[in-house]
């Protein structure tokens, strides 16, 4: 049988079931494999824009830049790595994107159920407010396993100050360890939590707004006698559309604590001392204002709008026709 969309109540569960029926934890296992393929085929269309995205966030603080914007980060990139530089480091946010999306569509129905027991009515779709509260909880949860991934791979992905062979992951794995602590792969993680927390309530409300709206427009459409107690999945171009407005939704509203994050994460400590979420943030708001706190923005928007795009429709297709 196939499952019911995102945001939806499964009307052939049981009323009489306990809060933890025994089909959870095959839900759960759905949740992790389908938003894991999700999140692998969406990394590997967007990677290359994300390496140019960091660059830009994480150079230094001179003038004029290095990068005079997107189009001149990839020539550069391109001439000095060749287009694998591109894809440098894409083992870590692999299983990063498997780990956060998984997390994400996981999270997102725990929370829903958990509302629908605790606070609404277990029998009734949930409102776009407790939609927006699943999304922003599921953000939070992923936000504590995804900083240490974005930390080494934000390391890789800038260019190495020294030449020679570049560090792999387990190599800024272990001088993370060495000079900061366990604490240290967390560094950044309030800019993690905030655009993760905020974030994912825009993905998942872009998405769930969108394809509302798709859904009412065809029922109107509709006689009476056609409507079904479960809704048809959406037509594909449709599901796109509404996984591109989440992206743009999720990427841009809080880029500025991303930009943040990824210069606390790719800083050297040794040079600039261990500041702060705000100190950062402070620090680059009177250097570059506005402007420096969405350097990247663009290309992080166009890139995240396909990806979406795909991450949705084929979390949705897994779900209806092996769910």
């Amino acid at each position: 049988m196939a499952a019911a969309p995102i945001g939806s109540y499964k009307d052939e569960m049981p009323v009489e079931l306990s809060p933890l029926p025994p089909s959870q934890g095959m839900e759960a296992l759905k949740d992790i494999a389908f938003g894991s393929i999700a999140g692998i085929a969406g990394k590997y269309i967007e990677y290359p824009f994300d390496t140019v995205k960091v660059r830009l966030q994480s150079q230094p603080d001179v003038s004029p830049p290095r990068y005079s914007g997107p189009l001149d980060c990839f020539r550069q990139s391109i001439q000095a790595e060749g287009v694998r530089g591109l894809y440098r480091g894409i083992s870590a946010p692999l299983a990063g994107a498997a780990i956060e999306n998984s997390s994400l569509f996981f999270s997102y129905r725990i929370t829903q159920e958990l509302l629908q027991l605790t606070v609404y009515s277990p029998t009734e779709p949930l409102p776009f407010s407790g939609l927006l509260v699943s999304g922003a909880t599921s953000g939070a949860f992923t936000s504590l396993l995804l900083t240490p991934i974005e930390l080494v791979k934000c390391k890789m992905q800038v260019p190495s100050s020294t030449a020679g062979k570049k560090p792999g992951p387990l190599s800024i794995i272990g001088s993370v360890l060495r000079n900061q602590g366990i604490l240290g792969l967390w560094r950044g993680q309030m800019g993690t939590l905030i655009r993760e927390t905020g974030g994912s309530a825009a993905w998942f409300g872009s998405y769930e707004g969108v394809s509302a709206l798709f859904r009412r427009r065809r029922s109107s459409g509709l006689p009476e006698s056609t409507s079904t107690s479960e809704p048809a999945p959406l037509p594909l171009y449709q599901q796109m559309l509404a996984g591109a407005a989440a992206g743009i939704s999720y990427n841009f509203i809080f880029y500025p604590a991303d930009t943040i994050k990824s210069r606390m994460q790719t800083e050297d400590l040794l040079h600039t001392g261990r500041r702060s979420f705000w100190s950062v943030g402070q620090t680059l708001w009177q250097q570059q204002g506005l402007k420096g706190m969405y350097r990247g923005c663009g290309i992080t928007v166009a890139r995240s709008a396909p990806s979406s795009a795909f991450i949705f429709s084929i979390y949705e297709g897994l779900r209806y026709y092996l769910g």
